[in-house]
């Protein structure tokens, strides 16, 4: 039954991802430049003391250093927020419907930009960044109308177009956030001097932000149906966060395996930004074609390779092989001491990374019934956030404390977790066959 009402409905498929794409271009844009933000707000009081404090515990450590500590602090509490927040926002779409849910958190992704874009202060960007993290839920009720709109046999596809359109949405947006950066409408007296609230130097990448939201909010309005299938039942509404044993050993494994793999990566992530700027003197216009690339091939893998290896091989084998791949890319990364290097080290990060998100989801959405999509994904999403909570943190303090290379040894350590659960997991499927 599942097959055939999901079939029906999948041209549906298309206005569904759009809203993720626009979403995550939006997303994007601060990624090249958050190192460029922190370096603005310098001489501001509140920066300052902050810089100040992390000084006076490591006197011996420059201030590029102190920055990006600095920056995974902050980048680790937008996560944590959207981990908290991502499993109401999941069982409330799975309640009252995922168009409501997205109209919700877009509106709330669209004033957190707003703020951002006037924040004259370093207290006002990071309370933009609170904002944005407690309005985080759109890519959990997006992701959920996916799995509603996908049969079981096509949810791997399904997962692998949401990843494409994560990988076009990091192609784009960086690209824009790097031109955007280059419109300077920031006031002309000193910064510190002036009010709480006025332009900044990224005043304009925060103003594409919004334009990207208000976008979004019209073509939900105008094009998106709801997908959460009729006639279920009203589930509780769930606050808390599982690691999903009432669903099972496979999802448990999985959501842990999501856990520990997104913890790496977002370490590499968060701090790569940092690393070319101090070890290759990149700007920030080198920086985003950098992430450009990444998201080239990266919707590349998500929307054709990591479809045809699950059909071949398995979702699981085909995250195993991810893992490999972004393993040896993270060694290549650290390793780097040339251009070419770090290049060449990207290719099988970036590919075994397009293998593995699309795989985990997949796993969990089909262990579980089309009433609860949207609390299984919102589980997942949610076990994510924490993950980008803990990692640009882990990378941050490694950076800061052992150096540039230090953040991508350990990363590559901690993908040993989630290959021994895929391959449990994998062992345990084969028994059952």
């Amino acid at each position: 039954m599942e097959e055939s009402r999901a079939g029906s409905t999948r041209p549906g498929l298309s206005p569904v991802l759009l809203v993720l794409f626009i979403d995550l271009v939006g997303f994007s844009i601060i990624f090249p430049l958050f190192p460029a933000i922190l370096d603005s707000y310098q001489g501001d009081p509140w920066m300052e003391a902050l810089l100040e404090m992390l000084r006076s515990l490591s006197p011996d450590i420059d201030d590029a250093r102190l920055v990006t500590l600095f920056g995974g602090v902050l980048g680790s509490l937008y996560a944590i927020l959207q981990f908290l927040v991502s499993p109401f926002w999941g069982s409330l779409s799975d309640r009252i419907g995922r168009r409501k849910v997205l109209f919700v958190t877009i509106t709330g992704n669209f004033l957190a930009a707003l703020l951002w874009a006037f924040s004259g202060t370093f207290a006002l960007l990071v309370l933009s960044r609170i904002l944005a993290g407690i309005a985080a839920g759109n890519i959990s009720a997006a992701t959920a109308a996916v799995a509603d709109l996908t049969p079981g046999s096509a949810r791997a596809r399904g997962m692998g177009l949401v990843g494409a359109s994560f990988g076009l949405g990091f192609i784009l947006g960086p690209a824009i956030g790097g031109a955007l950066s280059m419109i300077d409408l920031s006031s002309t007296a000193d910064p510190v001097s002036q009010s709480m609230l006025r332009t900044t130097p990224f005043s304009a990448a925060a103003l594409g932000v919004c334009l990207l939201n208000l976008i979004n909010l019209l073509w939900i309005w105008k094009k998106l149906p709801e997908t959460r299938p009729e006639g279920l039942a009203a589930r509780p509404i769930r606050f808390q966060v599982s690691l999903g044993s009432r669903w099972g050993l496979t999802v448990m494994r999985t959501q842990l395996a999501n856990l520990f793999y997104l913890t790496a990566f977002s370490s590499m992530e968060f701090t790569l930004a940092f690393l070319v700027r101090q070890r290759f003197q990149w700007d920030t216009r080198d920086t985003a074609l950098m992430f450009v690339a990444i998201g080239v091939v990266l919707a590349f893998v998500q929307a054709t390779g990591s479809r045809t290896f699950a059909d071949k091989l398995g979702e699981h084998e085909t995250a195993l092989i991810g893992l490999v791949l972004v393993a040896l890319g993270l060694l290549g990364i650290g390793a780097s001491s040339q251009e070419w290097q770090l290049w060449l080290s990207l290719l099988p990060m970036t590919v075994g990374s397009g293998m593995v998100l699309p795989m985990l989801s997949t796993i969990v959405s089909r262990s579980v019934g089309p009433d609860q999509q949207g609390e299984v994904l919102g589980v997942f999403r949610s076990l994510g956030s924490l993950a980008r909570a803990i990692g640009p943190i882990l990378g941050a303090v490694l950076y800061w404390k052992y150096g540039p290379s230090s953040p991508y040894w350990a990363a590559t350590v901690l993908l040993t977790v989630p290959m021994v659960l895929l391959a449990t997991g994998l062992a345990s499927k084969r028994r059952i066959q």
